[in-house]
């Protein structure tokens, strides 16, 4: 079962093949073919995806300086937008429906501020969110 973290439940549908590395690249993508038949666990904290990270450090994110703090909150906000909580399980089909339904807020929230947004723009369900 893949452990997936609150903002992940939302941005891992704007992948792109884009990523820190190879391997933080293909662990993305295994997870991606893995959500389609799995449940998926909502756990706080370090999930599948930052398991490949470069920048997880002792469980914690350390992108840039006291970071990881400013993560929990946007996890938190995923969590509350998506009406899921943690701990808790969802399935990605049904996830894939709900961003459709907060991106206005997500995108005003978190995009665009984000150092991912030029790899998310690439993505076609990313622009046809941007149309609505």
């Amino acid at each position: 079962m893949l452990s997936l973290r609150g903002h992940h439940l939302v941005c891992l549908h704007f992948f792109t093949g884009e990523g820190y590395d190879e391997a933080f690249i293909r662990n993305l993508r295994n997870i991606l073919t893995r959500a389609d038949d799995e449940d998926i666990t909502i756990t706080s904290g370090a999930d599948d995806v930052c398991t490949s990270c470069l920048h997880l450090r002792e469980g914690r994110c350390e992108y840039t300086e006291d970071v990881d703090a400013d993560i929990r909150e946007m996890d938190k906000k995923a969590l509350d937008l998506l009406n899921l909580s943690d701990p808790g399980r969802a399935g990605w089909e049904a996830l894939r429906d709900s961003v459709r339904k907060i991106f206005p807020e997500w995108h005003s929230l978190y995009c665009s501020e984000c150092d991912w947004r030029g790899a998310c723009e690439k993505n076609i369900f990313f622009r046809e969110m941007l149309k609505k």
